[in-house]
């Protein structure tokens, strides 16, 4: 009798060790090496001294006997490798925010000027359509989504049509709800060619995040989104800062007397304005079917993709008919139009690949390096800007904006977290 009391004293004290070890192990509280007969301190609070001691005195037996094995002491020397992936995880994800950080500078300043560059190039026949250009980038997000989808259904010909056929065509009504979204981010597209074709990069960088209003607003209104006070402090900011920026001077003035050909300000301005509010809505109602339904973001980009193609040739056609039956629809193309539509149609499908791993600080620090990389660009290559102190004090509350709301939408997603 007494002897089986003692196998299950040794049986529980083995179980509590076990789970002590792996929680402590879990936790990395756990030390370098266990030397034999130690005992750890929550197992000798947790039971008497005086049971302890008789069933280690009458059997003989030590900590190691309580162990599958008796051979040498376990150490976790020989068990370092949750430790090693982790730290390796860590520095892994540390590269990939960063990678993240440039890739979004690189795509949005690269978009910004070159869009603006093409459009104010002097060159010999008609310049290229915008409206031909935006169906372009439609029908290249269509084919490159699509591969993707392809690719996530182990290059299967057959998942393919399975996924598109239960998504879009077995699902009209869903579909039809991804219209709304398409035909605003049409409009969005075609706007901002005119505007740059008004505005200077430099200037069309900073007013353009007027979409953190808009989108705040919309998300606000449809999600039903609570902003904290330095959120709605950061958009007053914004505002203000876009203001300046927009405030006309006298150099301005003189250099709009010199080149004609940069168009109206005020042109440019109300496009920008209107690209701000029909991305803002556009983006929400995304938002909100995504979060609806459980489908992956490029079968969503594909109903988008056909929708854009659709409203953009009944663009083409209602605004630039006659200018297409005359020249053709890729009149005035080269390569750096095609540039220009390569980086519109992937800049999103980027944006969406490395946004999971890019937070809202540095989007900040990507916009606030895009604005800059702008400025200095438009100045010194482009030679269509001329900096005043008022855009520098605009330009520098528009930052200080971007950052103070992403600083507060990160630290409320932490303490929803916790």
């Amino acid at each position: 009798m007494e002897t089986i009391l003692l196998r299950v004293k040794r049986e529980r004290l083995r179980k509590k060790f076990c789970y002590i070890l792996r929680s402590h192990y879990a936790s990395g509280r756990l030390p370098a090496s266990i030397e034999p007969g130690s005992v750890p301190r929550d197992t000798q609070h947790n039971r008497s001294k005086g049971q302890i001691a008789s069933g280690i005195r009458r059997n003989d037996i030590t900590l190691m006997n309580l162990t599958p094995t008796k051979q040498a002491p376990l150490s976790l020397a020989a068990v370092p490798a949750p430790v090693v992936v982790s730290s390796i995880s860590r520095s892994t994800s540390t590269c990939l925010k960063y990678a993240s950080l440039g890739v979004l500078v690189l795509q949005t300043t690269t978009l910004v000027l070159t869009m603006r560059y093409s459009r104010t190039l002097k060159s010999e026949g008609p310049r290229y359509l915008p409206s031909s250009a935006v169906v372009c980038a439609e029908v290249l997000k269509i084919v490159t989504c699509m591969l993707l989808v392809f690719r996530d259904h182990s290059c299967s010909v057959h998942g393919l049509n399975r996924v598109l056929n239960e998504e879009i065509i077995n699902k009209p009504l869903l579909t039809l709800k991804l219209a709304i979204p398409s035909g605003m981010y049409t409009l969005q597209n075609n706007l901002l060619y005119v505007a740059l074709s008004n505005l200077d990069a430099a200037t069309y960088q900073v007013t353009y995040q007027l979409k953190i209003l808009t989108t705040a607003l919309f998300s606000v209104s449809m999600l039903g989104k609570r902003l904290g006070n330095y959120q709605w402090l950061s958009l007053v900011i914004l505002m203000t800062g876009i203001a300046l920026v927009q405030w006309p001077t006298d150099a301005a003035s003189n250099s709009q007397q010199k080149d004609l050909t940069a168009g109206s300000q005020l042109v440019g301005l109300l496009t920008v304005l209107v690209a701000c509010f029909s991305s803002g809505f556009a983006g929400v109602y995304f938002e909100k079917i995504l979060k609806e339904t459980k489908q992956s973001v490029w079968v969503r980009n594909i109903q988008l993709g056909l929708f854009g193609l659709i409203f953009g040739l009944v663009g083409v056609f209602v605004y630039d008919g006659e200018s297409v039956q005359v020249n053709g629809l890729f009149q005035g193309y080269n390569t750096l139009t095609w540039t220009v539509v390569a980086l519109q149609a992937l800049g999103g499908l980027v944006i969406a690949t490395v946004i999971k791993y890019a937070d809202n600080i540095l989007k900040g620090f990507a916009t606030s390096i895009s604005i800059i990389l702008s400025t200095l660009i438009s100045y010194l290559w482009l030679e269509d800007f001329d900096p005043t102190s008022v855009f520098f004090l605009g330009a520098v509350l528009v930052i200080a904006a971007t950052f103070l709301y992403g600083y507060e939408r990160a630290n409320f997603a932490n303490a929803s977290k916790v």
